[in-house]
């Protein structure tokens, strides 16, 4: 009898221990804990970790503190790390299509940065499906200006500038204006700036705010550019050894992180505006010949963008035109 409560008991540990099984993942993202991206990570780590029960945990490594920005995307693929957030203009080298929303007034408004979201949805999920890789959401990023220690009335005031490239899309916008382009994440952004390494970036107003761009640049010339979009991704191995219901919780937790990213997106970047002035920015409507100037970057890129992207990419800004 003693022998078969022993049993007993080894099998309740067994199944308590089962009943208690907590999967992990570590996220690294490249921002700030107070930038509105990681906020809304973070709400996303803790709505799958109530869903769950606490079965699966997301810890969040917030600023680069894991990884670096450019190396997230390997990271997840590599299985290094189960999810991360990238931006995804960063991997434009390794297909067009990631460049897509980094194409210069193609897409300048909310409205239509969503209209271009929908259109490219099918060929991303495709494309990093292929690489071993899980869509879950998308975020943008405010309209982007131009930041300068410089006053710019047209291109031609941007020749030698030192400029921030953080993308291939950028990195081609200081060829076309005539600047100097120097590498320089988001994490090293502030020291850059302060040291004069760079004197110059195209970014949005959370940017700015994120890395007290106003401590060294006093101007931000509102183009309305772009609104780049950073994406939340997963290892396709890492989400399919979760249960059903913790693989539920997770795209529930998703679809509700990217309607509450792209409202906070829009709805903070007047506030970043309020903050940003009060702290010695001007924000500058750009003249009419900057404004068509930097038309003809985007034109010019578009065109680039559409050689590189092939029929694919063109049915993809087709459809996107037609919505």
């Amino acid at each position: 009898m003693r022998f078969d409560r022993t049993l007993f008991a080894a099998a309740a540990l067994l199944l308590a221990a089962g009943a208690q099984a907590q999967t992990t993942w570590d996220m690294p993202t490249a921002y700030p804990t107070t930038n509105f991206h990681t906020e809304n990570v973070q709400l996303f780590a803790a709505d799958i970790d109530k869903a769950t029960g606490g079965k699966l945990k997301i810890t969040v490594h917030a600023n680069a503190s894991l990884i670096k920005a450019p190396d997230i995307k390997r990271a997840v693929r590599g299985g290094q790390v189960q999810i991360g957030e990238i931006l995804l203009a960063n991997f434009a080298n390794e297909e067009a299509l990631y460049e897509l929303d980094g194409v210069p007034f193609l897409a300048a408004s909310y409205a239509d940065a969503m209209k271009l979201y929908k259109a490219q949805k099918p060929a991303l999920e495709k494309l990093l499906a292929g690489q071993g890789m899980k869509l879950l959401y998308t975020v943008p990023w405010g309209p982007q200006g131009i930041y300068s220690k410089r006053e710019i009335n047209s291109v031609v005031d941007m020749k030698g500038l030192k400029w921030r490239a953080y993308s291939p899309a950028t990195n081609k916008i200081a060829e076309l204006v005539n600047a100097t382009p120097v590498t320089i994440q988001a994490a090293e952004l502030s020291q850059a700036l302060a040291t004069g390494v760079v004197d110059s970036y195209m970014s949005s107003l959370s940017t700015g705010f994120d890395t007290k761009t106003f401590e060294s640049v006093k101007n931000w010339y509102d183009t309305q550019a772009w609104l780049p979009k950073n994406a939340v991704i997963v290892s396709q191995k890492a989400f399919d050894a979760l249960d059903k219901p913790a693989q539920a919780a997770v795209l529930k937790a998703a679809a509700e992180a990217e309607v509450r990213g792209w409202k906070m997106s829009n709805d903070k970047n007047q506030w970043y505006a309020e903050q940003m002035t009060k702290n010695g920015m001007k924000i500058i409507k750009p003249s009419p010949k900057l404004a068509a100037d930097m038309r003809q970057v985007g034109a010019i890129m578009l065109a680039d963008w559409l050689k590189r992207a092939g029929p694919d990419g063109k049915a993809v800004v087709d459809a996107y035109r037609k919505m």
